[in-house]
């Protein structure tokens, strides 16, 4: 377990995309958990309101990563986009900060943060292409160590909010902290990202046009899995902005148990990710996925109908156990269908992630309106099984012919 730490620690690139991961997990951390309901509560968003922002954030998310990503492969022009893009996660806090109103929050969570995020798929591309410099038996290993790290800071920030809110701070107090973050990320990548065309590795441009580059992506086989991991990614998401709204809800919960239930799920997933290794080889990937998601709905699904009493905190177990899978292995798949374009793998990752914020805005917003945060939750859980058995079956039909 210990032997992918020592080789990110002992590489220059892979120690800057572990810290960089950490920072970005700490920003997410201390963003992700609230934004729902500093919508709702704090900016007086109504429940529908909120779905067109989350849609609208996941197009434009999605349409930048994906663009970002054939650039990036196009031109060979990683440390550049990596720069651009962290600086929108300044921008947004600043903008909130600046502002605090209903119209900028709006435009940060919708039009600024979005951009922002393919700094994510870029971190995993530069964590593989370093990757590539060791032997192929350990590259596994080290990108579920790295995605355990971005994991890590939940562990320490979450509790810290915990206790912040319990005393009484405002919600919106998590903008100064992001913007300190992002500025960290920014300066960061700044110093140590490695210059374009001076790397270790090689790095050709792709040779492809913009058109040719999406038509590879569009490939029916590769977009059908696609869509089938988005199904599980929306449960992911369906829970980042259920569970707040669930805690808000329920009474005697509120912002504190927010951060303690998500400190409580990272702090568990963090070592079950570090010993998947152990288990990557032994157990068909597409099977490891399906058994995730599985785990991941029971924590899902059951936490509306637990959250008024104390055994909602052992949903956490397996909540943990089936995230280390779902939020590793979809990844490691996903970049393997296009593994000689790093950029337009981690473009992959972004489609997966505008499918499953496509998939948990259309659940939350039918499921509340229907029945509320129990039927959405619900639904969600189911959705991502089933994504995952579809998975499976594509497989095993495609190894069959």
């Amino acid at each position: 377990m210990l032997r992918p730490v020592r080789l990110v620690l002992s590489d220059p690139a892979l120690r800057l995309a572990a810290i960089l991961l950490v920072l970005f997990g700490a920003h997410a951390a201390t963003m992700g958990p609230y934004v729902s309901a500093l919508a709702i509560k704090v900016f007086g968003l109504s429940d529908r309101a909120y779905s067109g922002v989350l849609m609208v954030a996941s197009v434009l998310s999605v349409s930048a990563s994906v663009g970002l990503g054939i650039l990036a492969d196009q031109r060979a022009n990683r440390r550049a986009i990596a720069l651009g893009t962290s600086a929108m996660l300044i921008v947004g806090s600043g903008l909130v900060l600046a502002g605090d109103n209903w119209v900028v929050f709006v435009i940060a969570n919708a039009l600024i943060l979005p951009l922002s995020a393919s700094i994510f798929g870029q971190l995993f591309a530069l964590s593989r292409l370093a990757a590539s410099t060791h032997p192929a038996e350990d590259r596994p290993a080290i990108l579920s160590t790295l995605r355990a790290l971005f994991a890590l800071p939940w562990v320490v920030v979450l509790p810290i909010w915990s206790v912040v809110f319990d005393r009484g701070a405002a919600l919106t107090s998590i903008y100064p902290v992001t913007l300190t973050l992002g500025a960290s990320i920014l300066a960061l990548t700044f110093l140590f990202w490695p210059r374009d065309g001076a790397t270790r590795w090689p790095d050709p441009k792709s040779g492809l046009t913009f058109r040719q580059s999406l038509h590879e992506m569009a490939n029916l086989p590769i977009l059908a899995r696609v869509v089938a991991l988005g199904t599980i990614n929306g449960s992911i998401m369906l829970y980042l902005v259920v569970m707040g709204l669930v805690f808000e809800a329920t009474p005697g919960r509120g912002a504190a148990d927010t951060a303690l239930y998500a400190g409580l799920m990272a702090g568990l997933e963090v070592p079950f990710m570090l010993a998947l290794p152990l288990v990557l080889g032994r157990i068909e990937r597409t099977t490891m996925i399906w058994i995730g998601a599985a785990l991941y709905a029971t924590h899902l699904g059951l936490l509306p109908l637990l959250a008024p009493t104390p055994y909602v905190w052992f949903l956490a177990l397996p909540g943990a156990i089936g995230g280390a899978v779902v939020l590793t292995q979809p990844m490691a798949y996903l970049q393997d269908l296009l593994s000689n374009r790093p950029g337009a793998g981690a473009s992959l990752m972004a489609l997966q992630k505008l499918a499953g914020d496509g998939f948990s805005a259309a659940i939350f917003a039918i499921g509340t309106a229907l029945a509320g945060y129990e039927l959405a939750a619900a639904a969600g859980a189911l959705l991502g099984v089933a994504g995952a058995g579809v998975l499976w079956a594509m497989d095993r039909r495609a190894a069959r012919s």
